[in-house]
């Protein structure tokens, strides 16, 4: 008799399709091994680079769950094999540096690699960026930082213009010299470029205006001559501009105005000399503006007080005239202002004590003359972030005789004391003006990279 084969319910059936959902067969599975040729060229750049593990016995298979280093991150790719595509090395918990580490070239053979960073790594014997012969048709390198390598010296290769998926490149605080070489600005996917605390020399290239991505430039702090290029105007989307403490001359070019979007500009410790642009009033966005020691030699332009957004304010040791502008009374965000060491004559204006976020003023070392216009209450806020002394036509009305050791001006009528201030009305006689050694800096950009506020959303994706 011919036995009849029974079907499955239909709740049985369900309940295998789900188990089987759950649970994909063997087949379909993405391995989590890396190419052979690929995990080869990365032990080859740790056992170069770090002596804290024997890296290949440790890690045989470096992107497996549970088997991958700290300062490695690993991503699938179409050929469903895992491909390192984040390297950190030197700042902990990521593998440190031997001292005899030298830069590895081979870093650019790997294909999928989208960050690294060196921070701290060479220190001990000179090296230099160098990139292999043969390099990869399309690299995926998105950020390229080298930090702190004071050991890391030599010129920065044209071939870097090779990395065209770049968009955050730092090398800063290394020992590079020679000029910026032009090929960096044809890097057209740059957001970011840091290249200060270096020793690099000549002019900033015209070709800057090419980077109409940039969000950020750093070139600090290098020695770098010349003028600010003019292309700079055709930088739209800038946010940071730091030019400072390098030899530029010249004056502001006149297409800064254009940069609608910059909230952050530091020229100072330059050669940078004359008349204002008429249009820097047109930059609605700025909050800090730091161009102290430059010899301008200029009346106090008026039209800094037309920023809405202006926080600090530093224009010491750069021989300014003429008198401060009301329109400085009228930065309703403004915190900090600094016109210390120059020759700014005139009174006061006695709207400061109105601006409701100031807690630092510094006017010492000019030619103002006349009562203080302060109260008490502006006097007790302010305290030691109130700096007054060197002008000796200043003084304070009686009833503010406890300011006069923490503002550094005597009580009107008072004779002249050492190092206070004259009689109410008295002219000031010149005399030599000391270098200002103080450079303050707000906290808007702390050294996290964050660094750089500017670019959270940018490095949420590529960084952290």
């Amino acid at each position: 008799m011919t036995m009849k084969r029974a079907l499955p319910s239909p709740s049985s059936l369900l309940f295998f399709l789900l188990i089987t959902s759950l649970f994909p067969c063997q087949g379909n599975r993405v391995s989590a091994s890396m190419p052979s040729s690929e995990s080869e060229t990365l032990f080859k750049i740790m056992e170069s680079m770090s002596s804290d593990q024997q890296w290949r016995q440790s890690h045989p298979n470096p992107c497996a769950p549970g088997s991958s280093w700290p300062g490695i991150e690993c991503k699938t790719g179409p050929d469903h094999l895992s491909h390192v595509s984040r390297l950190d090395f030197g700042s902990a918990p990521n593998p440190s540096c031997k001292p005899s580490a030298s830069f590895p070239s081979s870093i650019f053979s790997l294909p999928f690699l989208q960050s690294v960073f060196f921070f701290n790594c060479f220190t001990h014997f000179p090296t230099t960026i160098i990139f292999p012969i043969k390099l990869l048709p399309n690299s995926s390198l998105q950020q390229l930082s080298l930090r702190s390598n004071p050991s890391l010296s030599g010129q920065i290769p044209p071939r870097i213009s090779t990395l065209k998926s770049l968009q955050i490149l730092t090398l800063s605080q290394n020992r590079l010299t020679g000029d910026i070489p032009p090929a960096v600005f044809s890097l057209k996917s740059l957001v970011h470029l840091d290249l200060s605390y270096n020793k690099l020399t000549g002019k900033i290239p015209l070709q800057l205006g090419n980077l109409n991505s940039l969000v950020g430039l750093d070139l600090s702090y290098n020695s770098l001559t010349g003028t600010i290029p003019p292309t700079i105007s055709q930088l739209s989307m800038l946010q940071k501009l730091d030019l400072s403490s390098n030899s530029l001359f010249g004056r502001i070019p006149e297409g800064v105005e254009k940069l609608r979007s910059l909230s952050f500009m530091a020229l100072s410790k330059n050669k940078l000399k004359g008349a204002f642009p008429k249009g820097i009033s047109k930059l609605q966005s700025l909050q800090y503006f730091i161009m102290d020691n430059n010899p301008m030699s200029v009346a106090l332009p008026v039209e800094l007080g037309f920023l809405p957004k202006l926080q600090e304010l530093q224009l010491e040791n750069s021989g300014y005239s003429g008198v401060i502008p009301d329109s400085y009374t009228k930065l309703m965000n403004l915190s900090s202002l600094s016109l210390a060491n120059n020759r700014v004559t005139g009174e006061i204006p006695s709207g400061f004590e109105s601006l409701p976020h100031v807690f630092h003023l510094n006017l010492s070392r000019n030619l103002l003359i006349g009562v203080v216009p302060f109260d008490s209450s502006f006097l007790r806020r302010l305290s030691k972030n109130l700096d007054l002394s060197g002008n000796r036509g200043l003084c304070l009305k009686p009833e503010d005789e406890f300011s006069v050791v923490k503002t550094g001006v005597d009580v009107c009528g008072k004779n002249i004391t050492s190092g206070g201030a004259g009689a109410l009305m008295q002219h000031p006689k010149k005399k030599s003006q000391a270098t200002s050694s103080r450079y303050y800096r707000s906290c808007f950009f702390s050294s996290a990279l964050f660094q750089f506020a500017l670019f959270l959303g940018l490095h949420q994706r590529l960084v952290l």
